[in-house]
């Protein structure tokens, strides 16, 4: 199997016996990544499907290193390059970190900060990653060129317009987008393209931006970049950020080259506008014909971007300008994002108080008697924190009963989700009670929810009863 070779991998370089192998959970990639560790090492073993896409990888990965970039290290590459070790960065990903954000709409001090020091090291990928890069290596091409401008346009055609079912004159539409390919291809550059500049290929470690999940990237302009960290679709970033985050990014560009902030911002928008067309048309890919629904719940936030981009009229493509005009107007985008997934509802409560009811109806599901398990809540200093709190969650680690519980815990839930995912079930509740429904009960639920969120396209609803909190992940 592959994954003994990633296993070989890690004991030749590492000179350790693999003794934790988990499996990384992924977006859109077909690539597999696992957590692999032994003694006190932790590396990330990588399963791709191109040869070509894994060269590109670990070629940009060696020039980026060298360029003092913060990027993996690649340790050890299988001798059919269809494997590779990497360094370990750790499990906090920009995505994960600003997820109150994302739900709420608002950013605090500590998300825009996060956001702020990813963008701010855009440009020395853009301007470092550069120099003295053979663009050969780059796949699936080495350039942002016509071709890819026409690849992208006609992702949106074919793969979200039409499957709207709107009508329009193929026609006026190909001559707007003839115009606009050719305003986009307007400057020479001679900059890394990043391609997927995104939260989710973020990793945060001691306070700064590490960077994956680049090697699609290519030559081509800045701004594209730029347009698809701050215009991504269910970020939901309010326009005072947006502004800062262009603020900082211009920042640090002034280091590299000298900048027109007015064509800037002009030439911006144009990228933005291509950007949110190339990103309905993956979501119309994703959702209509490999009939994944999480993306087409995605289609509002990326014409909520467009109503507001559409503010100001595009001009030099007035066909174009009055379709997405149109597109916007669809009703039918907005009944998209009605949750139509099994939601889990996790509790976390007190027994003193009672098993909580399930509101739904729907009757089942889970009661875990967390009392079994060593309660910090009996000594004095835990007794003012919750299971949220680190205090509490490194006493319960580091005694270890709890994770054993929770093993088991995975596995029952586990077979019920699948289950009521197969049978298109809309409700389970699984609920956590302890004592004071303050320590152990809380670090568990938490524990599931993260879970379920990451293994499963399913919506997760968590309450803590006893501490008056509940949000949806």
């Amino acid at each position: 199997m592959a994954e003994n070779v990633l296993e070989g991998l890690f004991e030749s370089y590492t000179g350790q016996r693999l003794s934790e192998q988990t499996e990384l959970p992924t977006s859109g990639s077909h690539r597999r990544y696992f957590r692999l560790k032994g003694g006190n090492i932790s590396v990330v073993g990588v399963l791709g499907t191109s040869l070509e896409e894994n060269r590109a990888f670990i070629s940009l990965s060696r020039h980026f290193k060298e360029k003092g970039l913060n990027v993996p290290t690649v340790l050890a590459v299988a001798e059919d390059e269809m494997s590779y070790i990497q360094e370990d960065l750790g499990e906090k990903m920009l995505f994960d970190l600003i997820s109150q954000g994302r739900d709420s709409g608002f950013y605090n001090s500590y998300e825009s900060g996060l956001l702020c020091r990813t963008i701010e090291a855009l440009p020395k990928i853009q301007f470092k990653g550069a120099e003295g890069l053979d663009w050969s290596v780059c796949y699936p091409q080495k350039e942002f060129d016509a071709r890819m401008v026409d690849f992208d346009l006609n992702y949106f055609k074919y793969c979200f317009l039409k499957a709207t079912g709107l009508e329009f004159n193929e026609i006026q539409l190909q001559d707007d987008f003839e115009r606009l390919k050719a305003d986009l291809l307007q400057d020479p550059d001679n900059t890394f393209l990043y391609r997927d500049f995104q939260a989710r290929n973020v990793i945060i470690r001691d306070g700064e931006p590490f960077f994956i999940d680049y090697q699609g990237g290519r030559r081509g302009p800045i701004y594209y970049d730029v347009a698809s960290f701050i215009w991504q679709a269910r970020s939901r970033y309010p326009e005072d950020l947006k502004q800062e985050l262009i603020r900082t990014y211009l920042r640090s560009l002034r280091t590299f080259i000298q900048v027109d902030e007015d064509r800037f911002r002009e030439r911006l928008r144009l990228f933005v506008l291509f950007r949110t067309l190339q990103v309905l048309g993956a979501y119309g890919f994703r959702g209509y014909f490999e009939k994944k629904p999480h993306f087409l719940s995605s289609v509002p936030y990326a014409l909520d971007n467009l109503k507001v981009l559409l503010q100001t009229p595009f001009s030099d493509y007035p066909y174009l300008n009055s379709l997405l005009g149109k597109l916007t107007a669809m009703p039918q985008f907005y009944e998209i994002s009605i949750d139509k997934r099994l939601e889990v509802h996790i509790y976390s409560f007190a027994y003193k108080k009672g098993i909580p009811a399930d509101n739904t109806g729907n009757g089942g599901g889970y009661v875990f008697d967390c009392r079994s398990i060593n309660n910090p809540g009996k000594y004095e200093h835990y007794r003012q924190f919750n299971g949220n709190d680190p205090e509490v969650i490194k006493f319960l680690e580091d005694d270890g009963e709890v994770l054993v519980f929770l093993e088991s815990v995975y596995k029952l839930v586990d077979a019920h989700v699948k289950r009521f995912i197969e049978r298109k079930f809309t409700h389970l509740q699984v609920c956590f009670g302890c004592t004071g429904g303050q320590h152990r009960s809380v670090f568990c639920a938490e524990r599931l929810a993260r879970y379920l969120k990451d293994k499963y396209n399913v919506s997760v609803k968590l309450t803590h009863r006893e501490l008056d909190i509940e949000r949806t992940l």
